[in-house]
């Protein structure tokens, strides 16, 4: 008896310590518990549950690890070193099987120096062009798309009368809310533009349901075009893909160049092409000047040339913004707080003002000048008159600024290559009576383009007696012929 009981006493004390060990969890078990996350540098080592002991289930979205963190924490300047490798990790349009697209790749990759002149241009508004493409989750191919358009010139005007990075005719641009007036015109404005041109691409996607190649090439040659040869593809039993439509010659060409380039940006070594190096960051910052300025003024402010100002300004057709508005700049992001604080500081007289003159009997533009100390030019430009012809109580502006309200002419920048460094100075023409362009493009073996390029005039300008025209006759790399390739 006595022994039976002990013996049940050594059973109760043995059971109840085994009751205890099951409900107490092992130091490694409270550590985890502490540390739900492991350290990035210590991995964690995989236990056992204990027996008899609780089980722990940890579920994947409790626990986060540094890996995880650092990547979603990252900056897509980080991620991406330059813009290129940030393009190429957002191409999704489908490859395009055509022939064309190799013929096009070789036409780029054989003309390095349109490719160096155009990644030039590129370097302003590249990166800006790839937020906003990014910003609505398009295809990066996408940002790629004013290489083909205009070569990223901002003033790039079509005989069609397209003009700026996306060419929007005035029609499509007005429908996009570009503002067009003789101060300012949308369609080359940088920002303004880029809005548009995505604003119409997603509308062009979503009418030709999510197919990306019939909606670029809608974009050329406008959806009803597209839409009817579709529909005569259809009545025939033909398929409706953008290879099998009957479009015109550009309209063909002009998909296939769009995904050349991206085959180009997406493996540069197998064409044998160096892209410039274009840091995935900002060029430019906006600024809001909060009334109309003289971009003279706003040079002088931020220590910039003027021609560089407007090259990231060309929506501006004046040395000035509209009266009327927008009144917005963009600057290199690294002049934006001096420019804020030089406008903040500016007094009123530093900004572009304007006198009222009625025209009397017998006052001629070149009397009326000499009084202001304008040119004649300068009074027609900014009154927008054709001739020099006045009527007595005519109103004109007189313009009293740092600079007379000019045509704003921007001047490419670009650093030539060495090869092409040593080529010779320009002969100035002076245009004679009975001159046309044809006469002396003839006469310097010239082309027509290349004279309208050089002197940045139209080819439908009428030439004055005197006037001066710059001409290569041997090329130098502002003489070369910025075209497209021949389709």
């Amino acid at each position: 008896m006595d022994w039976n009981r002990n013996k049940n006493q050594v059973l109760s004390v043995v059971l109840l310590l085994v009751t205890a060990g099951c409900a107490t969890t092992s130091p490694e078990t409270n550590q985890i518990a502490k540390n739900p996350a492991p350290s990035a540098d210590v991995k964690p080592i995989a236990k056992s549950p204990p027996l008899l002991g609780p089980t722990i289930t940890a579920h994947p979205e409790d626990i986060q690890t540094a890996e995880t963190t650092d990547a979603k924490d990252e900056p897509a300047v980080n991620k991406h070193p330059d813009i290129w490798s940030r393009i190429r990790a957002g191409f999704t349009i489908d490859h395009l099987d055509v022939p064309l697209v190799e013929a096009e790749a070789r036409w780029f990759a054989n003309n390095p120096e349109y490719m160096h002149r155009m990644m030039e241009r590129a370097r302003l508004y590249l990166y800006y062009i790839v937020e906003e493409v990014d910003k609505r989750g398009m295809p990066m191919e996408i940002a790629l798309l004013p290489a083909i358009e205009s070569a990223y010139k901002p003033l790039a005007y079509s005989r069609a009368r397209a003009s700026g990075l996306w060419q929007f005719i005035p029609s499509t641009g007005r429908l996009y809310g570009l503002k067009a007036n003789w101060w300012y015109d949308g369609r080359r404005d940088v920002q303004a533009s880029t809005q548009a041109a995505l604003d119409y691409l997603e509308k062009l996607y979503n009418d030709f349901d999510g197919d990306w190649h019939l909606a670029i090439a809608a974009y050329n040659a406008g959806e009803g075009k597209v839409m009817r040869m579709m529909k005569y593809n259809a009545r025939k039993g033909k398929p409706t893909d953008f290879e099998y439509l009957k479009l015109k010659r550009e309209t063909r060409h002009y998909v296939p160049k769009l995904m050349a380039m991206a085959n180009i940006v997406a493996d540069p070594a197998k064409y044998g092409v160096t892209l410039a190096d274009i840091p995935n960051e900002p060029y430019f910052a906006h600024v809001e000047a909060g009334s109309q300025v003289d971009l003279g003024v706003v040079a002088k402010l931020v220590d910039l040339p003027v021609d560089e100002l407007h090259m990231i300004n060309p929506g501006y057709r004046r040395w000035a913004t509209d009266p009327n508005g927008p009144h917005h700049l963009l600057v290199p992001a690294d002049k934006k707080e001096a420019l804020i604080e030089g406008l903040s500081n500016m007094p009123d007289e530093d900004r572009i003002k304007w006198k009222h003159h009625a025209v009397k009997r017998g006052e001629t533009l070149f009397e009326i000048g000499r009084r202001y100390g304008l040119s004649v030019e300068a009074l027609r430009t900014a009154n927008n008159l054709r001739s020099n012809l006045l009527r007595v109580g005519q109103d004109l502006l007189i313009p009293i600024s740092a600079r007379p309200i000019t045509v704003a002419v921007m001047r490419t920048t670009y650093k030539p290559s060495s090869r092409l460094a040593g080529r010779s100075d320009p002969v100035v023409y002076r245009v004679r009576r009975g001159d046309t362009l044809s006469s002396i493009a003839r006469r310097y073996n010239v082309l027509v383009n290349q004279l309208t390029k050089w002197n940045f005039i139209n080819a439908k300008d009428i030439l004055r007696l005197g006037q001066k025209l710059k001409i290569w006759p041997n090329g130098s790399p502002t003489a070369l012929i910025e075209t497209f390739p021949k389709s």
